[in-house]
């Protein structure tokens, strides 16, 4: 009986570290199955920003790409500018020369004028060196307002070759004092046009700060697209606080 009664001891015995032995395995086995979830779910976070970190360093490049081959194109086309603004007024100094030399050769015809006609010289040659110096002086107009174009020309290549080489933060130098107002608001594409132009001063990349009733809503930069009178701004990422509106009023940031 006394054996029985410890064979059956020590069998519960028994039982009861293998029942311990389980528990103690089950939890190293869940412990186990969790650290390999959280291994595989940190290699997958990894492996994630491994690939956000090549297309953002792939996109960079692309970018850094653009500005190199738009740097240069705009360096070409300012010397090109400048070239030819240098040819006209080279241009213009020969026909100012030779405009010079036919006035003062006019000024001593016209003192000779008696003694051409004494000596036989018709009135036709008279007009027709008026009509040279007259064809002169259209030329030489021409050449000026071409130079003028020239130089606006150059002076937007200018700027802009600025801006790709060495961007400020709010953009191109305005005038003083000016100001103008949203005439018109794209709400799908962010941009606004704007009632200043050219002619007010306003320049290729320049900023404004649009304000409603005295309060910023947003900021905006200008796009090639400038006219006379008007221009086209695109809404700067970051600087919307609030929609902007038809009637807003927009002036340069302070420098």
């Amino acid at each position: 009986m006394l054996i029985r009664i410890s064979l059956i001891v020590a069998i519960i015995g028994g039982l009861a570290v293998a029942g311990l032995n389980f528990v103690t395995l089950k939890d190293r086995i869940t412990t186990t199955l969790k650290e390999r979830d959280d291994n595989a779910a940190e290699r997958d976070k990894e492996k994630e920003a491994h690939r956000k970190f090549e297309k953002l360093a792939k996109d960079t490049q692309a970018t850094l790409d653009k500005t190199k081959t738009e740097l240069a194109a705009t360096a070409q086309e300012r010397d090109n500018a400048v070239k030819e603004a240098a040819d006209a007024t080279k241009k213009y100094a020969d026909l100012s020369e030779v405009l010079k030399k036919t006035q003062q050769d006019l000024g001593t015809a016209s003192d000779e004028l008696a003694a051409w006609h004494a000596l036989g010289v018709s009135l036709k040659q008279a007009r027709a060196t008026i009509d040279s110096i007259k064809k002169l002086t259209e030329e030489r107009d021409v050449v000026l307002d071409e130079n003028k174009i020239l130089l606006s020309h150059n002076a937007k290549l200018q700027n802009k070759l600025d801006e790709l080489i060495t961007p400020s933060e709010n953009g191109p130098q305005l005038p003083d004092g000016l100001t103008g107002k949203v005439l018109a608001v794209d709400p799908k594409y962010e941009f606004v046009v704007l009632n200043i132009g050219e002619k007010q001063g306003v320049k290729e990349y320049g900023q404004f700060l649009v304000s409603h009733a005295g309060k910023l809503v947003a900021k905006v930069k200008v796009t090639g697209d400038i006219k006379d009178d008007k221009c086209v701004a695109n809404v700067m990422p970051g600087w919307k606080f609030s929609d902007v509106m038809e009637g807003d009023i927009v002036l340069p940031p302070s420098y």
